[in-house]
């Protein structure tokens, strides 16, 4: 049973793999222009790592009017990729797409 999901726009895509699910949110969605700074990058995790990579918390909060447990999700979601994916095959699939 996959263990990754999109997520993205309601998009139920399913993958037994991290890596395959960043390769598909790259690829097969629209990117994502950052509130904060303007920014385009891979809508899902790729923006989720821009944000609280780039800019502080209360920036993001500003930006997106979010609140803290919204906040509190995305870390986690980078937390979590982060803690399983192999970044690097990710970059290695992306190399390899059309």
């Amino acid at each position: 049973m996959p263990r990754w999901t999109c997520g993205i726009d309601g998009c139920d895509a399913a993958f037994d793999d991290v890596e395959s699910a960043i390769v598909h949110q790259t690829n097969g969605h629209q990117r994502h222009e950052c509130k904060v700074c303007g920014t385009i990058v891979p809508d899902g995790y790729f923006a989720i790592r821009h944000a609280f990579d780039e800019h502080t918390r209360a920036e993001f909060v500003r930006a997106y009017d979010a609140d803290s447990a919204a906040v509190r999700r995305r870390e986690g979601i980078k937390r979590d990729i982060e803690r399983e994916a192999d970044l690097q095959r990710v970059v290695d699939q992306l190399d390899r797409s059309p």
